[in-house]
């Protein structure tokens, strides 16, 4: 293969200047209503979840989801084949030639290519339907009687997942935003933490070192002090985006300009990732 040398100067310009985020929150939070902070005519929403309501004003494009295997075509369309795998493998040369024959005339490609930022929501609906497709396949059952084997299934949905994660990750040129619910949990000490919701723990485990930035969506408000403090009944958003938060929240900032709390305006978030001037936010001041 030829090795392609990326410059300085490439790798801060707005072709090579792209960023993958994890954002996690509650139920209700108000996740997919970040989407409203970003630029409509360069976003695209993979809906897996059919929850576009909160959003029905926004301008700009979604397509729904509502299978594991769509969800991995339109992976590879976007991504183009990954030549460390198989011709032959989904993500392979082959595989990805056959997609683009099928969906020639139908400008899904050329779509793709304009949108600068991929929004998937959620990442938990997504492990959701791979464990319905693992549960279908032949290493969700055991080769000596037949029957399902519920570890086989839970291997290939991590399996799956993670390479469809990092496929999309390391589509050139595209800003990656994977959503997914933070659930609360609390064990038989009664000590409580929060935890990425998704079917199975390789997905879980294994997100954290893939994105760039893992970030928590919560509701906030001020002690006597003025400081943020954790507060589920107020209606003050905040993104928790640094590691060592004092609140317990997955965070991870590898550009290392974030601030432990940042506005919910995710538009004004990437810019401040990538070093540039935001646009006009879009959180009322």
């Amino acid at each position: 293969m030829a090795f392609r040398i990326i410059t300085a100067d490439e790798r801060l310009s707005a072709a090579e200047n792209k960023t993958s985020l994890a954002i996690f929150g509650p139920p209700g939070v108000g996740k997919t209503t970040l989407l409203k902070t970003l630029p409509a005519e360069e976003t695209v929403c993979l809906d897996l979840e059919a929850g576009m309501k909160s959003v029905q004003d926004w301008r700009g494009d979604s397509i729904p989801v509502r299978s594991f295997t769509d969800f991995r075509d339109l992976a590879v369309l976007i991504g183009g084949h990954d030549p460390a795998q198989h011709p032959k493998s989904w993500y392979g040369a082959e595989y990805h030639a056959w997609l683009q024959q099928q969906y020639l005339g139908t400008g899904i490609e050329d779509f793709l290519a304009r949108k600068r930022i991929v929004f998937v929501d959620s990442i938990t609906d997504l492990t959701r339907q791979a464990m319905a497709y693992a549960r279908q396949q032949p290493e969700a059952f055991s080769e000596r009687t037949g029957k399902p084997d519920v570890r086989g299934a839970y291997g290939l949905l991590g399996r799956e997942v993670i390479q469809a994660l990092k496929h999309l990750q390391h589509a050139r040129g595209k800003t990656v935003i994977f959503v997914g619910v933070l659930e609360k949990v609390t064990d038989e000490f009664g000590t409580t933490t929060w935890q990425p919701q998704m079917e199975g723990t390789k997905a879980g485990r294994e997100l954290p070192g893939i994105v760039d930035q893992v970030v928590s969506m919560q509701l906030f408000g001020r002690d006597a002090k003025g400081d943020w403090t954790l507060d589920e009944t107020s209606a003050e958003r905040r993104l928790v985006c640094r590691s060592g938060n004092p609140w317990g929240l997955p965070a991870k900032d590898r550009s290392g300009r974030l601030d432990t709390t940042e506005p919910p305006d995710l538009g004004a978030l990437i810019a401040k990732i990538d070093g540039r001037a935001p646009t006009q936010s879009a959180i009322p001041s």
